[in-house]
């Protein structure tokens, strides 16, 4: 059973529109509210493609009972821990051409929440296979709690996959994260580089970052494509050319992709990678968050190339 942890879950609300035009007011034919945050995203995912999943979330207030509602009725598996706060609301404006994401920060987790989520999660992993930690922490939460719940899934011998930003990627790096799934700008964020670095620069900057736990690292580049570094191996995987389409759920897609490869044991990173690239596209071209376009995933043709090992430069000594 795949685990999904999502601290800062959220009511999503997707507006599909022709244009965005910035000062003036729009009608919304099209609209799609469900319950959403990453790691709802990601177990929808694999819940969809046959995986055994449980969904762990903090909620509260009326937003929490439409998550809970939406959940019930989509029959997806879910333990939701009531917080006594209001859950926060996201909203993409999708477009012919662009996506526009409006994501509110969410309320600070009281600590009796989680205290009640380490609860949970200890039972959980009695019959966990890969827990995975996927989303922003909320508004004033301290990295810790999301350190202290990878503990437990460590000390449970159970590979934890892990998608954050900021100051959370670098404390589950050190923490020790099998694989961990940032984007471009969330891994220059975590261990520095320019703003317009290149494929090079880049995989120095995933080989940093994996040395810091010893665990693998999958980058999302957009459009160019995934790293992959695991060990002293690398690999960079694309499409033979971009999609058009709602990129919001692509990243929740290859992070179910490579817990689906951990869980049942066919992790192979070249072949994982293959397979996350491949799972993120199909969900470029769905119209929402926490699903993957099946009918298109047999046309998706996914190039890996192996990368040189550098060897030891002046910013990874020895």
């Amino acid at each position: 059973m795949i685990v999904t942890v999502t601290l800062n879950p959220a009511v999503d609300v997707t507006y599909r529109m022709p244009a965005l035009r910035p000062g003036h007011s729009h009608r919304v034919a099209d609209v799609v509210r469900r319950a959403g945050g990453k790691g709802l995203n990601v177990a929808r995912v694999l819940a969809a493609q046959g995986y055994a999943t449980l969904a762990l979330a903090p909620v509260g207030g009326a937003p929490g009972d439409q998550i809970r509602a939406d959940l019930d009725s989509s029959g997806l598996p879910h333990q939701l821990i009531e917080t006594g706060v209001p859950t926060r609301h996201t909203v993409a404006v999708v477009t012919d051409t662009e996506t526009t994401n409006l994501n509110e920060a969410g309320p600070p987790l009281p600590p009796e929440s989680v205290d009640a989520l380490g609860d949970v999660l200890t039972d959980a992993l009695r019959e966990a296979t890969v827990v995975v930690f996927s989303g922003s922490l909320p508004g004033g939460t301290d990295p810790s709690v999301l350190t202290y719940l990878l503990t437990l899934v460590r000390q449970a011998g159970v590979p934890a996959v892990v998608d954050t930003s900021g100051p959370a990627l670098t404390a589950t790096a050190e923490t020790g994260a099998r694989v961990l799934k940032p984007n471009r700008d969330e891994l220059l964020a975590a261990v520095g580089g320019s703003a317009d670095a290149g494929l090079p620069q880049l995989l120095a900057a995933a080989r940093r970052l994996a040395t810091r736990g010893g665990g693998a690292v999958f980058a999302s580049l957009g459009e160019a494509g995934m790293l992959a570094v695991d060990g002293p191996d690398a690999w960079h995987g694309r499409l033979d050319a971009p999609l058009t389409g709602n990129p919001t759920g692509a990243g929740d897609a290859a992070v179910a992709a490579i817990a689906a490869d951990l869980s049942t044991g066919s992790y192979r990173p070249d072949r994982t990678l293959a397979r996350a690239v491949r799972w993120s596209a199909a969900a470029v071209l769905t119209p929402a968050a926490g699903s993957i376009d099946d009918a298109a995933l047999a046309d998706l043709s996914v190039h890996v190339t192996d990368l040189p090992d550098p060897g030891p430069s002046e910013e990874d000594p020895p």
